[in-house]
């Protein structure tokens, strides 16, 4: 198993996370966990077809196709269908999983827009069938969950220092990656450890410039995830215990490190069941606003000319900016609570169609957003709602909407749908599939995917899935 180093501080975390990555089985799985892997993986997929009508994910899969020295390969871009290899059409997939910042939120971060694009690009070009590509979603997910709580930073950090969710998210790529390479126990401890090589420096620099970039960063960890399971696979000296010796990679991130969330109730818990699915396309700490907004005005039959003013009660930390220019950016839109209030209220249906140039610019969402104001409690800060949610709960919003004839509305909301006490159903996980497919693919394409994920441990071979691409 190779020397221990720092012996003096040795533990076996690292191993354990390893052993359980290679030894989970399809028969261990509970069935409400198999059918979760299904709903988050038609929902990611969902989310990158639903990308089709944005720029930058044309742009994103000229990338892939460049870096792979043009197309060729054994694993689907999920628009278009185009084969490239297994790394490259994760890049690929793993960019347009989060373009609509739509996709899910853990604890700490979106880890299906890396789980999925590696699992199903390796599960695809190695011909793997759908019960081994749930087993490594599921491995990825408990694997990711385990590891990103041990290194949250510390309650006095600063948001503004740097954030690192594009950095652990290379573990929920590089766990499925390597279960389905069939890697060794000893194999995947090392893949851990690339892992750690290959992730994203924590940085600011997606927050101050809110660049639609910041997307980019969920395809480089899915196709890094990939490569770093490639090459324990091909031989490395040592390179072990990566989450057991110090300085490593534990505390590179956080002073407040804490080892025990490594191994925590490996089993008899999937942490996975505590991820949030995002009912709407924009940031996490957007949705229940939005959720409180729509509920309201459907409810009330209100017509969003009669609204005098939209109040968010406590507002939340660098989420309330507005610009009377308008917005530059996805991010930038997709990060603003007013913007997004906007969008629904001038198109209630969700998808990319909120985030075209010219809906940046519109007048009359402008005329919307200028209308969405704080109140006036003390703002929740981001680590406070992590906390709230990581505590099983989320922070609770309240909207308070005025309208022109001095009429007041009021609504509270803690949990809103997709969070975990309020997932979607199988019927409305299908339902929203079919609005983010509508974007890409025909009706009876979309309901042929249905059924394939649907009906994944009946799969013999996962590179059937290209048929339903192209």
């Amino acid at each position: 198993m190779g020397r221990k180093y720092f012996a003096a501080n040795a533990t076996d975390y690292t191993q354990k996370l390893a052993d359980y990555a290679v030894d989970l089985k399809f028969g261990d799985i509970p069935a409400e966990v198999i059918e979760r892997a299904k709903m988050l993986t038609l929902h990611t997929l969902g989310v990158a077809l639903a990308a089709k009508p944005i720029e930058l994910s044309d742009a994103a899969v000229k990338v892939a196709e460049a870096a792979n020295g043009g197309k060729g390969g054994e694993a689907s871009v999920w628009l278009g269908g185009d084969k490239l290899s297994m790394a490259s059409a994760a890049f690929a997939n793993g960019t347009l999983s989060d373009m609509l910042d739509w996709e899910d939120c853990a604890w700490a971060g979106h880890p299906n827009a890396g789980a999925i694009p590696a699992a199903m690009a390796v599960a695809e070009g190695l011909k793997k069938d759908g019960k081994a590509y749930l087993e490594a979603v599921v491995a990825a997910l408990e694997v990711y969950q385990r590891v990103s709580m041990a290194v949250q930073p510390a309650d006095d950090f600063d948001h503004n220092e740097g954030w690192a969710i594009a950095n652990w998210q290379i573990f929920a790529a590089s766990t499925p990656a390597a279960k389905l390479m069939g890697l060794t126990k000893q194999e995947m401890n090392q893949t851990f450890g690339a892992s750690v090589l290959f992730a994203k420096m924590p940085s600011n620099l997606q927050q101050a410039t809110m660049s639609n970039a910041y997307h980019y960063e969920y395809g480089i960890t899915a196709q890094n995830g990939i490569l770093a399971a490639m090459c324990a696979q091909n031989g490395v000296a040592n390179l072990m215990d990566c989450f057991d010796i110090p300085n490593a990679y534990c505390e590179q991130l956080t002073k407040a490190v804490d080892r025990t969330w490594l191994d925590r109730n490996l089993d008899d818990r999937f942490y996975m069941m505590d991820i949030l699915v995002k009912h709407w396309p924009a940031n996490m700490w957007v949705q229940t606003p939005v959720e409180l907004v729509d509920l309201l005005v459907k409810e009330n039959h209100i017509h969003a000319d009669d609204i005098a003013e939209i109040v968010v009660n406590p507002p939340t930390q660098y989420r309330m900016h507005f610009y009377e220019e308008g917005f530059e950016s996805l991010m930038e839109a997709q990060f603003s609570i007013p913007y997004v209030i906007a969008a629904m209220l001038l198109d209630p249906k969700p998808g990319p169609n909120w985030y075209t140039p010219e809906m940046f610019k519109d007048p009359k969402l402008i005329e919307y957003a200028k209308k969405v104001k704080a109140g006036p409690d003390k703002e929740d800060t981001l680590l406070e709602c992590f906390h709230i949610f990581q505590s099983g709960s989320h922070p609770e919003k309240s909207v308070t909407m005025t309208m022109k004839d001095g009429t007041v509305y009021e609504k509270t909301q803690r949990t809103h749908k997709g969070h975990p006490l309020d997932m979607l159903t199988l019927d409305e996980f299908c339902d929203l599939f079919r609005r983010e497919a509508s974007f890409t693919l025909t009706p009876e394409r979309t309901e042929e995917i249905i059924d394939f994920v649907l009906n994944l441990e009946n799969v013999d071979d996962m590179s059937k899935i290209h048929e339903l691409l192209v």
